[in-house]
């Protein structure tokens, strides 16, 4: 299992991309899926940067971080992802899914990311433990690039 703690900041997203990307590429994963796990990544990782930790709602000596961990592991062969920050207790996953059959003026703001996310993974777990929002993902890797 690998690790990154960063300040939860849209600035340090590059940094969160390239750590995955190298493990995923350490680990063989095929280039789709990469590609797929890189949109749930920035998709988990900005929401975190911006809605986890709002100046009203930062107690005093709260950092604001986020942290990640990758687990490449299973058969078949995939990745676990935990985002895990210390913001305001949030479960993503009890907010509705949005009406897409709807024309994008006449949807609600807000959801279709998350949306994307559980489409993309094939699970997606919450929990608030200790004080910390972790949200894993699972990815399974469809065939290798190397044989």
């Amino acid at each position: 299992m690998q690790s990154i703690t960063v300040d939860a900041v849209v600035t340090n997203l590059d940094t969160v991309l390239n750590f995955t990307a190298a493990y995923l590429e350490e680990a063989d994963c095929p280039l789709e899926t990469m590609i797929q796990i890189s949109i749930v990544v920035e998709e988990l990782f900005v929401n975190i940067a911006n809605y986890a930790y709002p100046p009203y709602h930062t107690q005093a000596g709260t950092e604001a971080v986020a942290t990640i961990t990758g687990e490449v592991d299973g058969d078949p062969l995939g990745i676990t992802l935990q985002f895990i920050d210390g913001g305001v207790p949030y479960n993503p996953l009890e907010k509705p899914d949005p009406d897409i059959t709807l024309p994008a003026e006449a949807r609600a703001i807000g959801g279709l990311g998350i949306y994307l996310v559980k489409k993309m993974v094939d699970t997606i777990q919450y929990e608030y433990r200790e004080g910390k929002n972790m949200l894993t993902i699972r990815k399974k890797f469809a065939t290798p690039r190397r044989s």
